[in-house]
């Protein structure tokens, strides 16, 4: 028997056809699995019909894995594998096990010896990181920021100390309703020559990759309400 594969299919981030973002490959592999484990099965139902309309839906197995998921689930999660059958993980956007529960399955796959094989696919991270024009030897993905006024400060001012001490870059999302009052928030907050970079709807009809002085973004017309959005800071 063939030693079983965990694959990690890297979803679209946005509507564009699957094959301006998705290698053949990938579809050619996704169509023999049998055993997938998702965020939500809904919409990686709808992903795997986009794959390919003759995919038989109802003959597959789904895991749920998402914030409501119990631990001590996800070990049974990858029993197949034990029993020869491939399996897939597929993220709700972008790549599997970035900023994604997805890396919880990995990190139990690495320590039982299996497989893993990270498929090519779009990933917002690296895609924003790509075009900011920022340091891209040093960076960090923050998530969001915290919610609370004084924590978002302190996190604001640490974020500050390492890209004027580290060179690093800072990386972090936001809800999209809230994307436009984040804007506003660090245009008041941090230095007026430092650059951020706002990366909306990548790979999307939309797509807009605007890097500028945070004094620049202070003067600046935009609205990226219910887009999806991730931020960058560099000096």
């Amino acid at each position: 028997m063939s030693v079983a594969k965990l694959y990690l299919f890297p979803v679209p981030l946005s509507d564009s056809p699957l094959e301006e973002v998705l290698p053949a490959l990938n579809i050619s592999i996704i169509k023999d699995i049998k055993y997938f484990i998702v965020e939500n099965v809904r919409s990686a139902r709808r992903f795997l019909k986009k794959c390919d309309r003759n995919i038989d839906i109802d003959a597959l197995t789904f895991f749920t894995l998402n914030q409501h998921t119990a631990p001590e689930e996800i070990d049974s999660f990858i029993a197949p594998l034990g029993m020869g059958q491939n399996m897939g993980i597929i993220s709700e956007a972008g790549c599997p096990a970035i900023a994604d529960p997805g890396a919880d399955v990995v990190a139990i796959a690495q320590r039982k010896k299996y497989d893993i094989v990270p498929l090519v696919g779009p990933s917002s991270i690296l895609m924003a990181m790509m075009a900011s024009g920022f340091n891209g030897q040093s960076f960090a993905f923050l998530g969001y920021l915290p919610i609370d006024s004084a924590e978002r400060t302190r996190k604001l001012k640490e974020m500050e100390g390492m890209i004027m001490r580290g060179s690093q870059t800072q990386i972090f999302i936001e809800t999209p309703y809230r994307n436009n009052k984040l804007i506003a928030e660090l245009c008041n907050a941090l230095p007026k020559n430092m650059k951020l970079c706002v990366a909306s709807d990548i790979t999307g009809k939309s797509e807009s990759i605007i890097t500028q002085t945070i004094k620049e973004w202070a003067n600046a017309k935009y609205d990226y309400g219910k887009t999806p959005t991730i931020f960058l800071l560099y000096k």
